[in-house]
């Protein structure tokens, strides 16, 4: 196994919980058509100048292709529309989020006639604070980082009487799925598909759609090396806690694992890989220079860690999920 930068391995570690099963093909496909109704699946694409920077044959799945400009949408369609279905007094929920999390919950939360209550971290993103108040959210910023803005969202949520939305669950993977499902389906047999890991919903979406689909794939998870605690439990096999102080990766900034994600992740990711923040911006760079697409900080994670393993995807066909292009103009053009 791959293991991650020695960091502190002396933070707090905790015992993983039995997984929540991830969706088998039935499921995935019996959700495909309402989801697709209102959030058409997006093109993947192989490129030929990033396949001369990588050395291998690369299909690019455009998340930030979606109306919102990342993956998340999906999974908070199925979420809300089962929770509408289980709790009908629900009338507003609340969520944490650095932004693409928030503006999916505040589009989905609309469709249902819910209100919604955003939380993010004090300096986030001015561009995704401004799209989520246009989305109809209310928004609340509170404390420094992402685990602070979460603990406070729970609070607000037993004092307001808000039903308070994860940022992983089973449900949000399912649908996540559809569109890794649409990826597996349509691109060329892949050997590896590099997947940018926040609390886990998208690569163990992937995870689900490479086993429905009984296909040999490797999963490659993509963390930032300022944001560890993914890695850090992965080689340790058990959840290990980590400050996260990436300047450009937001959406990677978790610094407490989601314990379930964790689970599946042990169970099916081939290894994860750490990428430097400086390799991030690079591979920001190549996105725009080489297909006129903005790429965020999370989505340039995962083309940074292919142009990282140049050697041995050389001559490959690999993925990469490009997950979103939220991003405010002055960091872009720094």
């Amino acid at each position: 196994r791959h293991r991650a930068p020695s960091l502190d391995r002396t933070a707090a570690t905790h015992t993983l919980p039995l997984m929540s099963p991830l969706p088998t093909r039935a499921e995935i496909e019996a959700a495909t058509p309402a989801i697709n109704a209102i959030v058409p699946p997006t093109p993947q694409y192989s490129w030929p100048l990033l396949n001369a920077r990588t050395g291998c044959e690369l299909w690019v799945k455009h998340e930030n292709h979606t109306a919102l400009g990342s993956f998340k949408m999906r999974g908070l369609l199925v979420y809300l529309a089962r929770l509408a279905e289980r709790s009908p007094e629900v009338r507003g929920v609340i969520a944490a989020t650095r932004g693409n999390h928030g503006q999916a919950v505040a589009f989905a939360a609309r469709r249902h006639g819910l209100t919604a209550t955003i939380v993010v971290p004090r300096g986030n993103s001015v561009e995704k604070n401004r799209a989520m108040r246009a989305l109809g959210a209310e928004l609340i910023e509170h404390g420094d980082d992402f685990q602070a803005a979460l603990e406070h969202s729970r609070a607000l949520a037993a004092t307001r009487a808000l039903h308070p939305v994860p940022s992983f669950h089973a449900d949000l993977v399912l649908g996540n799925a559809v569109s890794a499902l649409d990826f597996l389906q349509h691109a060329p047999a892949l050997d590896r598909v590099y997947v940018p890991i926040g609390l886990g919903s998208g690569i163990c979406a992937m995870l689900a759609a490479r086993d429905a689909l009984g296909l040999p794939t490797k999963i490659i998870g993509v963390v930032s090396a300022n944001a560890p605690g993914i890695a850090l439990s992965f080689a340790a096999r058990e959840l290990r806690t980590h400050p996260a102080t990436t300047r450009i990766a937001d959406g990677l900034a978790c610094s407490t694992p989601n314990a379930d994600a964790l689970a599946h992740i042990l169970r099916g990711v081939e290894r994860i890989v750490p990428v430097s923040d400086d390799e991030v911006e690079a591979g920001m760079r190549a996105y725009f220079s080489d297909t006129h697409n903005v790429a965020e900080g999370a989505a340039g994670a995962g083309l940074a860690a292919v142009l990282q393993e140049r050697t041995s995807v050389a001559g490959q066909r690999i993925g990469v999920v490009f997950t979103g292009g939220n991003i405010d103009a002055p960091v872009f053009a720094k």
